[in-house]
């Protein structure tokens, strides 16, 4: 079978994932655990849990915790992750987001955090959410946002071009439009900002690639540059930020 790109890509990666700042240490991580008040008899799903943080973070608070990813090296690297943590209740399974191998009801916790902006169809994914969840289940979600029009185009350039798996982040409205047509009500949401250091971000590419992309930073316009606020753009310690956006929905 020929590995797609997102699987080619995080398949290379996996392990600097489980130590990246933005994954392992983000404000939504706590955030998630803080509005969704997870229960000890609690069934939870963490739907491309890339280096499992998000799995890890929940798996003492409820009865079991499934994680699921499409990269064989992240799951690996999880399940080894969870033995050395001792996470007994947390198990792995290979599914793709928008076909999730599991009964409809089954779950009464569905996460997903900082992967969405990656898949072939959200909502495909929200589609099977809704399905796998209990009545009045929860989901949370965590995703990067942009704003919308030409702004939110450029961020989405920039990234790409760090990243080609990355397909496409999100305005804010268009995740509320697309959570109400898969039959969730929102209960709460919020917007968290994340500094990037440049140097690590755009560290997997040569220096006519980091030029480029720290170009992109420095010639920004005014309405991108009120956005990013990149920092120090001549210096080693360029800077700049990026947008979640943070969703705690139900099952209608």
């Amino acid at each position: 079978m020929n590995k797609t790109l997102v699987q080619e890509h995080f398949g290379k990666t996996a392990a600097s994932y489980l130590t990246s700042t933005p994954h392992a240490l983000g404000k939504s991580l706590q955030r998630l655990v803080d509005l969704t008040k997870p229960q000890k008899n609690w069934r939870a799903l963490d739907v491309a849990t890339g280096g499992g943080h998000v799995a890890y973070t929940f798996a003492p608070h409820v009865e079991r915790v499934w994680a699921t990813d499409i990269t064989q090296e992240m799951l690996d690297m999880v399940k080894g992750e969870a033995a050395k943590r001792g996470l007994a209740n947390l198990r792995t399974t290979y599914a793709k987001a928008e076909a999730l191998p599991f009964e409809d009801d089954s779950f009464d916790l569905v996460t997903c955090r900082i992967a969405p902006h990656h898949f072939d169809s959200i909502a495909e994914f929200l589609a099977e959410v809704h399905r796998v969840l209990k009545p009045s289940g929860v989901f949370a979600v965590v995703d990067n946002v942009v704003p919308e029009g030409k702004v939110g185009d450029y961020v989405n350039a920039f990234e790409r071009f760090r990243d080609p798996s990355h397909l496409r982040a999100w305005p804010m409205q268009e995740w509320r439009d697309a959570l109400k047509t898969a039959g969730f009500t929102i209960g709460h949401e919020e917007q968290l900002y994340k500094n990037m250091e440049f140097k690590s971000w755009a560290a997997r590419h040569d220096k006519d690639m980091q030029g480029f992309l720290r170009s992109m930073l420095a010639l920004a316009t005014p309405d991108v540059v009120t956005v990013m606020e990149p920092k120090n753009v001549d210096g080693e310690d360029l800077s700049f930020r990026l947008c979640e956006g943070l969703f705690i929905a139900k099952k209608a």
